[in-house]
């Protein structure tokens, strides 16, 4: 078996995720994969487990998180090697959860309105850790036979735009970023496709921008990412001096079509480029986080 794949884009049951961090470690080992990265929404009390899994397993974890940020369309910040033990990460985190937990409420009034019978007790039941988000939502109406799948629970009633949605309070992606650099964590830009954005140099600029606040990567390998895209954001990403790296995006039986390593069946990420991570992690560059632009 050819050991030199990894994954670097996993959720557990610490958000949405279905596995919890010793499952998806473990499920990791046994997919033949030589790292994983742990990367649930705002939190990281998975970390601890995983890394100890990580040990047992004989596979290496690496510590991770990811932040969703303010941006037209869908802007996540993919943190790696953060320090998870960091006070001002956790209580930044925290912050972040809270904003959600205001929210949510919300879409369970919007969801009764529309005449569900839903509690935000059963949504909470159904998330099982600290982050209870959308997905969980999604889970219940499908439960509750409202719905065929959590497909159809997005595209009727929880994706933007949709009657239940209801927008959550987000961080600037300056503050994304700088809230990873200063847990000593590397900052990189999660699945791209998934940006509104209108022609490429308008993208371009986008990125030049994020890299000016001090984003250092670019998720290129992406379950839902053409060859063609892939490409575009390799050459990107060497043009601006960005790491590439890639994930699955795995969310256990949430998001069942895609697995653990492979996506949907044709993503494979070579290691090389978690060692060129690492690189980056032993000589990060210099700077005064006060003075971080805010995109």
């Amino acid at each position: 078996m050819d050991t030199d794949f990894i994954d670097l884009h996993v959720h557990t049951t610490a958000s949405d995720g279905t596995m919890t961090p010793e499952q998806a470690v473990f499920q990791a080992a046994r997919s033949g994969l030589r790292a994983v990265a742990i990367t649930d929404h705002d939190t990281v009390e998975g970390l601890p487990n995983a890394l100890e899994a990580g040990k047992r397993a004989g596979i290496e974890v690496v510590p991770g998180v990811e932040i969703g940020v303010d941006y037209p369309g869908e802007m996540h910040i993919l943190g790696y090697y953060v320090d998870y033990g960091s006070t001002r990460l956790s209580r930044d985190l925290a912050e972040l959860r809270e904003s959600r937990n205001r929210r949510n409420p919300r879409m369970a009034a919007k969801l009764r309105e529309l005449g569900f019978d839903i509690t935000m007790d059963e949504v909470t039941r159904a998330a099982g850790g600290t982050v209870v988000g959308r997905p969980h939502f999604a889970a219940v109406l499908k439960q509750k036979k409202y719905v065929n799948s959590l497909e159809e629970a997005f595209d009727r009633f929880l994706g933007a735009g949709r009657p239940a949605y209801v927008k959550k309070d987000k961080i600037s992606p300056g503050q994304g970023i700088e809230m990873i650099t200063s847990a000593g964590g590397i900052p990189v830009l999660a699945h791209p496709h998934y940006l509104k954005v209108g022609c490429r140099e308008e993208f371009e600029e986008l990125v030049r921008g994020l890299c000016r606040n001090g984003l250092k990567g670019i998720e290129a390998y992406y379950t839902t990412h053409s060859a063609t895209e892939t490409a575009y954001f390799c050459a990107l990403a060497k043009t601006n001096g960005l790491l590439v790296t890639g994930g699955s995006d795995f969310h256990g039986s949430n998001k069942p079509d895609i697995k653990m390593g492979r996506g949907r069946g044709d993503l494979r990420v070579r290691y090389e480029l978690l060692s060129k991570m690492k690189e980056e992690k032993k000589t990060p560059a210099g700077g005064n986080p006060d003075s971080i632009l805010r995109v």
